[in-house]
């Protein structure tokens, strides 16, 4: 099951993008999906690494933002603590969060006996969204065994869009998902490169905007219309899950400040974080990790506050971008009850010509 990649996304920004132009072009980071696609089955498990070294020995500094509180995300409490990631980042529906956070603590158990015994326990990172539209989360069907496909299936290509955690999400009341890239910025004399991977469930159509165009509410009229998109008034109730990657030298402090511009890249597309979305944002450095044992902590220079700007403009960029590539990426998926959600080029298969009509 390949998603469609559109050869001409349009690009946010006047920053350029990596490589691959995902989160995998920081040096190191890669993503693995499990994707459940049977029936009402609609979901799965993300996995993302910072590195191929064990997390819990090998720690990289960390911090996370909570824009909007409605989630039921486990590991939050320690990383705002101490600053680092003690597993890989795993994602998945809002009742899998504890299948998939046993799996990491087992693996971690498994990888170094001594956690729970001589060593401390250890803190599990997983991140949700409800999928309960297209997938019977009731089932429920996420089993440790999924984190564990997930896990060994991490590379630095990867797949967006219908995918993985991304399996059975919406996205402006189209099919969402799963969406990454990339942006190379200077600072301070030196290269970096900031990553971002979202996923994407949140925003209702009138609200989208791509690039400062408000095509949300064009398009909303028009697929009225054609009765293509039922008509809404319900209020914004998704989520997002932004995890934003660098190897630029920060402490977990200056992430946490990095980690809050996920906000406006998030802003940009028409959010307004309602009342009943969890909006949550992680970002994390692989400039340097933090050994488990040993009486102190080795640093490289990091960077001075004021040379931050770069970064912070990278960081809005990359996730507005990984938002539209969720929408991109995405193919039409039907689950539960027969609820479909089309994707974007399913529902309108003129939208590039439509945006370039507006920007000309």
């Amino acid at each position: 099951m390949n998603a469609p990649q559109i050869p001409h996304m349009q690009h946010i920004g006047v920053l350029p993008s990596g490589t691959l132009g995902t989160i995998a072009d920081v040096s190191g980071v890669t993503v693995g999906h499990c994707t459940l696609d049977q029936d009402a089955i609609q979901t799965g498990v993300t996995v993302i690494r910072a590195h191929r070294d064990d997390p819990y020995r090998h720690k990289v500094p960390a911090a996370a933002s909570v824009i909007n509180g409605f989630g039921k995300s486990i590991g939050l409490v320690q990383i705002d603590e101490l600053g680092v990631l003690e597993t890989p980042i795993a994602l998945t529906n809002t009742f899998g969060v504890a299948a998939v956070a046993q799996a990491q603590i087992r693996a971690a158990i498994a990888s170094n006996p001594q956690i729970g015994r001589g060593w401390p326990t250890v803190n599990p990172l997983v991140f949700e969204c409800n999928d309960g539209y297209l997938n019977d989360i009731q089932a429920p069907a996420i089993e440790p065994t999924h984190y564990a496909q997930a896990l060994d299936a991490a590379a630095a290509s990867f797949e967006r869009g219908s995918v993985g955690a991304g399996r059975g999400m919406s996205c402006f009341d189209f099919k969402g998902g799963i969406g990454s890239s990339s942006r190379l910025v200077s600072a301070a004399g030196h290269d970096f490169t900031v990553g971002a991977l979202v996923l994407a469930n949140f925003g209702r159509l009138p609200m989208l905007t791509i690039d400062g165009v408000p095509v949300g509410r064009e398009l909303a009229l028009a697929l009225r219309k054609q009765a293509a998109l039922a008509a809404t008034t319900k209020p914004e109730q998704g989520s997002i899950i932004m995890i934003v990657a660098t190897d630029a030298p920060l402490d977990s402090r200056q992430l946490k400040r990095l980690s809050m511009r996920a906000a406006a890249g998030l802003a940009r597309t028409g959010s307004v974080y309602g009342h009943g979305s969890g909006d949550i944002a992680l970002a994390f450095s692989t400039a340097w990790t933090v050994a488990h044992e040993g009486d102190y902590i080795a640093t490289p220079p990091l960077l001075n506050d004021a040379r931050l700007d770069p970064l912070f403009h990278a960081c809005a960029d990359s996730v507005e971008q990984a938002i539209v590539d969720a929408l991109w990426s995405a193919t039409s998926v039907t689950g539960r009850d027969g609820h479909t959600r089309l994707s974007l080029h399913d529902a309108v298969p003129d939208l590039e010509q439509r945006l370039k009509q507006r920007n000309a």
